[in-house]
């Protein structure tokens, strides 16, 4: 039994070392194209999906000229979430999307880049947005202060947002799979809903990669 619920979530070995972060290399191994002579069944269902992400990507770039090649960088990240959350489900595999350093290293550079982008070659049209149309005089320094302070924290959003839930996910499935340790007898009901519940935590996974990448799209391409 273990000692605490979040020591899953320990990036330490025996060797206190923080090797457990190299768990991020499977992504290397996990689309190894080059071996096969023909497309697996596994490679044809991500290229249908990065497809129809390309689509609905672009669509939401079209009224942003300047963005429109950000698709790749989207899709990316929607890989690079997707694969380590779904790695993250296996037994005795530490999760790194659990992590708010690795959430956080997702969010913020891409969002911090595309806002100075925005800030120093469309400075007026990014001021104008701080002040919405209709706003009395009296409330347009208070609307810019709320403005400022939502544009500032909807990365951290983002970040937490999907560790909040892939914690909540994990630690779940460790109370379950800690209730056979106190009662056999109905390990078999037991077992038949933490299956379930892994199939729902692979959706989870699934839709927070999914959400996390189009609201990264959907802010930065609010600027047109």
């Amino acid at each position: 039994m273990m000692t605490s619920l979040f020591s899953m979530f320990d990036p330490t070995t025996i060797f206190k070392t923080q090797l457990n972060w190299f768990i991020m290399m499977l992504i290397i191994l996990s689309l190894p194209t080059i071996y096969w002579k023909t497309p697996s069944r596994t490679n044809l269902m991500m290229t249908i999906m990065i497809k129809n992400l390309n689509k609905e990507f672009k669509s939401l770039f079209m009224k942003n000229i300047m963005l429109k090649g950000s698709t790749l960088m989207m899709i990316s990240l929607f890989m690079m979430i997707l694969i380590n959350n779904l790695n993250s489900n296996y037994p005795y595999t530490f999760c790194c999307s659990a992590h708010l350093s690795f959430s956080l290293a997702m969010a913020l550079p891409i969002w911090s880049t595309i806002m100075l982008f925005f800030w120093l070659n469309l400075n007026k049209t990014m001021f104008a947005h701080l002040v919405p149309n209709g706003t009395p005089v009296i409330l347009m320094p208070l609307m810019v202060l709320i403005e400022l302070t939502s544009n500032i924290i909807r990365p951290m959003a983002l970040a937490v947002r999907l560790t909040a839930n892939l914690i909540a996910g994990h630690l779940l499935m460790a109370l379950l799979g800690n209730t056979l340790n106190f009662n056999s007898k109905i390990w078999p009901i037991i077992m038949t809903i933490q299956m379930m519940f892994l199939m729902f935590e692979i959706m989870v996974a699934m839709i927070q990669s999914y959400v996390f990448s189009v609201l990264m799209t959907l802010y930065s391409s609010e600027i047109s």
